[in-house]
């Protein structure tokens, strides 16, 4: 939902402000339209649905994968794709992975996003609208921006939407912002109000590797990143999570698991090994055991890590699968 049409519209109609908290109260709340908000009057009600679409995006498909995750992929007004998923746990967590823009600008190389063509940043009606859709179909407990996109390049539409999730029943506490390394918008983000998780996606331990998966490494270095990153755990008190795809004979052996664990403090980051998800890329993963042998190397030399747990990836929904493909 637009929520500054919704104002404006409701303004213009003489009506007082606390409709507008009304409508937000039934959206945010799961309402699936205007005919289900019974304490606004049955005209204003008319009036709204003829004025301000109900979302501000339009399903064109959704997929369900065999372990309960659920891909939708979205066109904007103006026809952007853009795709957000629901993930279901057996602990009860259901966690929403929705995107910042539709395509991504910074081509990682392992990233199917990073293929499409950059369409433009989403405002934060769209964003909120992806996670509106799954409050539609169930209550939700936790969030990541980590969809299409980099965050920290439209920083301002994201932390606008997150501002509201906790009206959805998402903490800011139990919502993070997964960054390649986008140095200014950690800075941004360390000096906002927001207290939000961040992640940093490193993939590489020094730069010569990590500028070949990931170009944004020869405009921020590996140092500049983690020198953002350490003062905003400096500022927060809360460690950063760090993602580290796993790339057969690229970045999993011994001497850079070693490298890795020298490069970050334990104190500062939480280490999560990624197993890669097939894309159009000429990458492989690593093996289960490949996996296994750099945590345990990490793990001897004072790093501790886990291994991610895979979702959705049979519908092409999982970490760095989303290119909106039906």
């Amino acid at each position: 939902m637009d929520l500054d049409l919704l104002d404006r519209t409701l303004a213009d109609a003489g009506e007082p402000a606390f409709r507008a908290r009304q409508a937000w109260e039934w959206t945010a709340g799961g309402a699936g339209g205007y005919d289900e908000m019974t304490n606004l009057p049955v005209a204003l009600r008319s009036r709204l649905a003829d004025a301000v679409p109900f979302s501000t995006l339009t399903l064109a498909h959704e997929a369900h994968a065999r372990d309960g995750t659920v891909k939708a992929l979205f066109h904007t007004h103006d026809g952007r794709p853009v795709e957000a998923v629901l993930m279901r746990y057996r602990d009860g967590r259901r966690s929403v992975c929705v995107s910042s823009q539709s395509g991504c600008p910074l081509t990682c190389t392992f990233c199917a996003t990073g293929a499409m063509k950059f369409g433009r940043n989403l405002t934060a009606s769209e964003i909120l609208d992806q996670v509106l859709h799954f409050r539609r179909i169930e209550p939700l407990n936790h969030l990541v921006f980590m969809g299409m996109g980099e965050p920290m390049m439209n920083l301002d539409n994201v932390l606008g939407a997150a501002r509201r999730l906790p009206d959805l029943g998402i903490t800011h506490r139990r919502t993070g912002i997964s960054t390649v390394g986008w140095a200014p918008g950690i800075r941004k983000l360390t000096e906002s109000d927001m207290p939000i998780r961040l992640a940093l996606s490193l993939h590489a331990p020094e730069d010569a590797l990590r500028s070949k998966i990931m170009p944004v490494n020869e405009r921020y270095s590996i140092a500049e990143v983690l020198e953002a990153c350490q003062a905003f755990y400096a500022r927060r008190k809360r460690m950063v999570f760090v993602e580290y795809v796993m790339l057969a004979g690229v970045n999993d052996s011994y001497a850079q698991a070693v490298q890795l664990a020298k490069l970050l403090d334990p104190r500062v980051y939480k280490l999560n090994l990624i197993p890669y998800n097939p894309t159009d890329a000429t990458y492989d993963g690593s093996s289960r055991g490949a996996i296994d042998a750099f945590k345990a190397a990490l793990e001897e030399h004072g790093l501790s890590a886990t291994v991610r747990l895979t979702r959705g990836r049979d519908i092409d929904a999982a970490c760095g699968q989303l290119a909106a493909k039906a």
